[in-house]
Formats: C-alpha cells, sequence, structure tokens
C-alpha cells in the first residue's frame, strides 16, 4: 500500500497527458505538430483505376505480373507522402485492372504522370550507324539512384549505382565505347547521351541534361521503385468528396458515444461502485488511445474507427471478467483485500490469453493486407495493448483506493 499513491500519481500523469493531447484544440506537443490524419473517406481524394495490358504476359505469369505491379505503384505512390493509400487489383468486364485511392491529394496530375510511366531503363551503344544497339544493362541491374549535383555547374544529376553483375557490364561496355557516346534511355525515349571518356568499373554512373531538380527527384523515384511489370492505361479517374466521410464520421461518433453510454450504465447497474471505477478507466483509457492516434500518427478511416470502437467493447470485457472473479472470491468470505488481489491475479491469465490471440489476428491481418483493413488491425491493436493498461493497471489502482475508505469498501463489497 506504501506504493499506491506513486503508483496512482503515475497513472493520473498519462491519463492527464491523454486527455490533453486528444483534446481537439491541442494542435503541437513540445513542438512536434499532432492532428488525426484522414482516410480517403474521410476526408476526400482521388480514386484511379488503371487497366493491365497483360496481352504478352503467360497465363501462369499473370497473377506474379499483377502483384509486382502493385508493389510497384505502391512504392511510387508512397514516394510522394501520400498517407494509407489503398492500391488492389480488380476488374473491368474482363480486363484486370488496378484500383489507386489517394486520399488528400493535391497534385493529381503529379501523382498519375508518376504513376503511368513504365520506367523501363535501359543502355544502349552506338553501332557507328543512326542507330542504337542494346547492351543488356537495365533497370534491373541498378540497385539504387540518388539526386547528385554536378561538381562543375551545380545542376542537378541523378546518380546510378549497379549491382555486381551490373557493375561488370558497364566496365565491358565503357571498355568498348571510349571515346563513343552511351545512349540511356527511359522508355524508349533517350535522356542522355554522353561520351564514354575512360573505362569504368565502379559500377557508378550519372544521368545529366537540362534538368530541373523537381525532374531529377521524380526520375530517381521512379527508378528506384522499379520497371512496371505491364504497361498500364488510366481508364477512370473520379475525385471522391468529403461530404460523405463528415456524415460517416458523425454518425460514427454518434454510435460510438450512445455505445459508451450504454456500456457505462450496464457496467454502474451491475457492479455498482466497481462499475462506476471501470468506467473512469475506461474514458482514461479512450484519452490515452486517441491520444496514441494523433501522435503516431494513425491514418483514420471508417474502417479504423471501427476498430477503434471495437476495442473499447473488449477493454469493458476484461473488468468484466474481473469482478465476476471478485464476487466468486467475496462469496468464499474472503476480506476485500484478498479477494481483489485475488480476483487479478486469477483473472490475468484469461484476459492476457484472449487479448494476445487479438492481437496475433491484428498483426496478421497488418502484414498480410493493405489500405482499410491495415487501418482496421492497427487502430484495433493499439487499444487492446492500452486496453491491458487500463484494465489492468488503471482499474487495480482505482479500486485499491476506494478500498482504503470504508465507505468504498463497504460499496465494493456489493458488487
Amino acid at each position: 500500500m506504501r506504493r499506491l499513491p506513486f503508483g496512482l500519481l503515475f497513472i493520473l500523469l498519462v491519463i492527464g497527458l491523454g486527455f490533453y493531447v486528444a483534446w481537439p484544440t491541442t494542435a503541437a506537443v513540445f513542438g512536434r505538430p499532432t492532428g488525426l490524419v484522414q482516410g480517403l473517406d474521410l476526408q476526400g481524394g482521388v480514386r484511379l483505376v488503371y487497366e493491365l495490358d497483360l496481352s504478352n504476359t503467360a497465363n501462369d505469369n499473370r497473377n506474379q505480373a499483377i502483384e509486382s505491379t502493385r508493389r510497384v505503384i505502391e512504392r511510387r505512390v508512397n514516394a510522394t507522402g501520400v498517407t494509407e493509400p489503398l492500391i488492389q487489383p480488380g476488374r473491368l468486364g474482363r480486363s484486370q485492372t488496378m484500383i489507386v485511392e489517394l486520399p488528400g491529394i493535391k497534385d493529381v496530375q503529379e501523382a498519375i504522370d508518376l504513376i503511368g510511366k513504365t520506367a523501363q531503363l535501359e543502355f544502349r551503344e552506338s553501332d557507328d550507324g543512326q542507330s542504337w544497339r542494346p547492351t543488356g544493362l537495365g533497370g534491373k541491374m541498378l540497385s539504387d539512384a540518388s539526386v547528385t549535383f554536378d561538381p562543375t555547374t551545380n545542376k542537378p544529376q541523378v546518380g546510378l549505382k549497379f549491382n555486381a553483375d551490373g557493375a561488370a557490364l558497364f566496365g565491358q561496355i565503357t571498355t568498348r565505347n571510349i571515346g563513343k557516346p552511351v545512349a540511356i534511355f527511359l522508355d524508349e525515349e533517350i535522356i542522355s547521351a554522353p561520351t564514354v571518356q575512360s573505362i569504368i568499373d565502379s559500377g557508378e554512373a550519372v544521368i545529366t541534361g537540362e534538368f530541373t531538380i523537381q525532374e531529377v527527384r521524380q526520375l530517381v523515384t521512379l527508378l528506384n521503385a522499379g520497371a512496371l511489370e505491364v504497361p498500364i492505361k488510366l481508364v477512370e479517374q473520379r475525385a471522391v468528396g468529403a461530404t460523405l466521410g463528415v456524415e460517416s464520421v458523425k454518425k460514427s461518433l454518434v454510435a460510438g458515444l450512445i455505445g459508451l453510454v450504454l456500456v457505462a450504465v450496464f457496467m454502474v447497474l451491475s457492479y455498482r461502485l466497481a462499475g462506476f471505477v471501470a468506467v473512469l478507466s475506461l474514458l482514461g483509457y479512450a484519452a490515452i488511445t486517441m491520444s496514441l492516434f494523433k501522435l503516431i500518427p494513425v491514418t483514420l478511416t471508417l474502417a479504423g474507427i471501427a476498430g477503434f470502437i471495437l476495442s473499447i467493447g473488449m477493454a469493458v470485457d476484461a473488468n468484466i471478467l474481473i469482478f465476476e472473479r471478485l464476487r466468486e472470491e467475496l462469496r468464499e468470505k474472503k476480506s476485500l483485500k484478498v479477494a481483489l488481489e485475488e480476483s487479478f491475479r486469477r483473472a490475468w491469465p484469461s484476459v492476457r490469453d484472449s487479448n494476445f490471440a487479438t492481437l496475433i489476428t491484428c498483426g496478421i491481418l497488418y502484414f498480410t493486407t493493405s489500405g482499410l483493413v491495415r487501418g482496421f488491425a492497427l487502430t484495433l491493436a493499439i487499444g487492446v495493448i492500452v486496453s491491458l493498461f487500463s484494465s489492468i493497471t488503471a482499474s487495480r489502482a482505482f479500486l485499491r483506493l476506494t478500498a482504503a475508505s470504508s465507505f468504498g469498501a463497504r460499496q465494493l463489497e456489493k458488487v
């Protein structure tokens, strides 16, 4: 009991900080901006549908080509800073498509240009005529692309670094082309044709030209993301308004508040003072969870809100297990102090196992899916982790404090 005040002070400090961060008017904490990041269904954005040209892809390789295309598009979109994009395969009649949803995007055309480029990088050498022949060196041998600057002119350029095979091949190409140009093609268009001055066996090269810094950054993004496995064509572009999202948020918040009130009434009627203590812990749980959503930050979608509301029910479920165990301990004529400690000790394995099982499911959903499902898994997992703190640590501290007074002890014995 001597350690109770210090533990209780820490819990109250955490809950108080949670309320402060979660408060709608709190825009920054310790100089760090805080705010709820909203997904496409809440803040609006753009929905793009691309048709995939699989005509030159064997049937056995189509699934792999579709998944590879999805990963490349995802890397390109992530480079633009868009949060929680949804990128998933779909169908339009008999055609295979890729659906790309970008919440809160400002420059739609830039995203379209970035996503749609095939980005096939290839080095070609002159055949002493008017054409260029392939050398076999291309983007698949590229290990990294970066923004660099010409040390003489200070103009932006693209620095290339090849893997071991690419470095060896590039050395052979420069050896046989000293004094001759080697052209760099991107999507069958020549973007640079520097003359080889010496043998380059370091596996590094640069793409120079009259580029702006923005063009160089975009080219670096394309090269690092990789080339698309198959050609794609934009067949649908639709702006998604936030009006439906605002209405849905209001309905979700109303539903959440109604559920919270009903749960609070049920807990107080069923467990009296102990139920009231659980409600206080639940309010602290909600504040801490919302503060984490703002600090991480978590991109909230309607699915994410559903995960949060579901975690509230799980937090209450833990308290119910504890209070039912408390009733059993009191029926065995144990003192309130012993009954409290035994109820938490014996209920803990059930609470732990059920929550860990949920966390494992959340992990599977988060790492094997994308988009809205990942958002649901993340908010549910955060809620479950915080609920362990509120239902075990916070509730126990509050109940111990309540049991320290004669009035509180008498009321708790009526649980």
